[in-house]
């Protein structure tokens, strides 16, 4: 698939969504909101892809939304009541796009070589790894244009780091360094350039992507529903997933292979058919 503000390209089992409007400075288009998860449920359900990596080209990671979305009367309309109603429903489908990073049934790394600011931090705050370089601070811009940012942001990041840094962020608008980022845990590590960051996270995506993919998928199930329920339930949640996934063979062939000092050979997920789509 051709999208517009995006390439989607494939290396065995590591996807890669690269953000391609350097010139533009990766601003989130209109198409953006659409193609995005069209995109990553397109590689989740063919069931190949282990692990995606979010990247971008240029010095700016992104500067999130474009200006192109605040200049159209038609998607801003809120006179009416009946139109305010309409607003919310476009605006709910925007949190989607981002919420199809954690619906997918592989992990996704963010791999952010320049800065990130406003719609991106909803983002890679969806993202299940995050890794910058020394130039990729973070900022909150809605505060700063008279909005509260509701695409994911204040309610991923106090999942992230400490919610009193998070409400900072928020309330000033103010960056957050790459250093103060992996210091709270937000970035799993700081690189010294784009090139290290690649080095770095191509390895551990390869790490990722030779392990039994029933695993990952089930390990990243668990981890979400555990962040949002008690733990009680989360507990009765991995069992049950755990007896609904459990692969004998998938077992087997890696202790086999760990015997014989070699990566597994495991079966990829099965493809999803969803309902009326070819």
């Amino acid at each position: 698939m051709t999208y517009s503000s995006f390439a989607v390209t494939q290396d065995g089992p590591i996807a890669r969504i690269t953000l391609n409007r350097p010139d533009k400075r990766n601003s989130m288009t209109p198409e953006f909101w659409a193609e995005l998860p069209d995109a990553v449920g397109k590689l989740s359900d063919e069931g190949q892809t282990r692990v995606l990596i979010l990247e971008a080209e240029g010095p700016v990671f992104t500067a999130g939304m474009d200006i192109s979305v605040f200049t159209n009367p038609n998607a801003l309309a809120t006179g009416t009541s009946s139109h305010r109603e309409a607003f919310m429903t476009a605006a709910l489908a925007l949190q989607d796009s981002f919420t199809a990073f954690e619906t997918a049934r592989f992990p996704v790394i963010a791999s952010m070589q320049g800065p990130c600011v406003g719609g991106g931090v909803d983002m890679i705050c969806a993202c299940d790894l995050r890794f910058g370089t020394r130039d990729a601070w973070l900022r909150i811009e809605e505060t700063n244009i008279g909005m509260f940012a509701d695409v994911g942001t204040l309610q991923r990041l106090p999942k992230l780091i400490p919610e009193g840094v998070a409400r900072e962020l928020a309330y000033t608008g103010e960056n957050l360094t790459p250093e103060r980022a992996e210091k709270l845990g937000l970035y799993n590590a700081v690189l010294e350039d784009a090139e290290s960051l690649r080095n770095h996270v191509d390895r551990i995506a390869s790490s990722i992507a030779s392990k039994a993919p029933l695993t990952i998928s089930g390990t990243k199930r668990s981890f979400l529903y555990a962040r949002d329920h008690s733990v009680a339930d989360s507990l009765q949640h991995a069992m049950t997933l755990q007896a609904a996934m459990w692969s004998t063979d998938d077992i087997r062939e890696a202790m086999t292979a760990r015997g014989e000092k070699r990566e597994g050979n495991f079966t990829p997920l099965t493809p999803v058919k969803r309902m009326g789509r070819s």
